[in-house]
């Protein structure tokens, strides 16, 4: 597959906002972090743990007032602490794909079709690292990239999954069916529904943008086209609910019998 040119690249830092993200950014160590701002008498448990990570790896934290913390924030809420980082750490999508064939458990990828609200980002991303997905690819234009936002409401989830940008989303979905994975697309017309279909092979799951579902294009790329049935009197699900019952029915079907280590969590 060709691989575009480089963009130029983008700015030299960004700031994490909030203790969930910066610990995972202590945890995952994939960024440059080059300090912590922590507002005055905030402490507890995950502020304690992200004190003890910061010494260990020589990173300076600076108390400020709350009030410059907002400033700094831009709005996002940040429970009393932000980090400058440097820029989020993109992989070539070719190089997912490599990685997740080469995986003991079979190929899992997450592949966005334009969702253009950080949030919904940030949700989806904290779900597919949650069910195990391999790596996450998104269009290069017209979609929300991995922004301070997304980190933020992915709960720090960004830090550890594999994400990856394209230019052109169909022919990389042409190109991943040659490296012997199947795609199968989220769609409120598909053919089968979600529960009847074997999901256990390679596998690249696409969810479509927020209102316009799944491009014609891109449908059109897709080996199967599976719903999720709906027994209310809505006629269907926000993409980041959608994509979480689509990874979940994977992870149900490959690990089923399985006991993982998560829980509730109402942050």
């Amino acid at each position: 597959m060709r691989i575009p040119a480089r963009r130029p690249d983008p700015p030299a830092s960004e700031v994490l906002a909030g203790p969930h993200v910066v610990l995972e950014a202590l945890r995952a160590g994939r960024r440059i972090l080059r300090r912590i701002w922590l507002a005055r008498q905030e402490q507890g448990r995950t502020i304690g743990l992200i004190l003890q990570l910061a010494r260990e790896r020589a990173v300076p934290v600076e108390t400020r007032p709350r009030t410059e913390l907002d400033r700094l924030a831009r709005g996002v809420t940040h429970q009393g602490i932000l980090a400058e980082v440097g820029p989020f750490p993109y992989l070539e999508a070719e190089e997912i794909v490599g990685r997740a064939l080469r995986a003991r458990d079979a190929a899992f990828l997450l592949i966005l079709d334009g969702i253009q609200d950080p949030q919904n980002l940030g949700a989806i991303l904290r779900s597919a690292e949650a069910a195990g997905a391999h790596g996450l690819i998104v269009p290069r234009d017209r979609a929300a990239g991995v922004t301070p936002a997304a980190a933020r409401a992915s709960a720090g989830a960004t830090e550890h999954l594999a994400v990856g940008r394209v230019t052109n989303l169909a022919a990389f979905l042409d190109w991943v069916k040659t490296q012997g994975l199947w795609v199968v697309g989220a769609d409120p017309a598909g053919e089968r529904v979600l529960y009847g279909v074997d999901l256990r092979e390679p596998l690249a799951l696409v969810i479509g943008a927020e209102g316009r579902g799944l491009r014609p294009l891109i449908q059109s790329r897709c080996d199967r086209r599976v719903r999720i049935p709906l027994l209310g009197k809505v006629g269907s699900l926000n993409a980041a609910s959608a994509a979480a019952v689509c990874l979940f029915e994977v992870v149900r079907q490959r690990h089923g019998n399985e006991e993982g280590s998560g829980g509730l969590d109402f942050e």
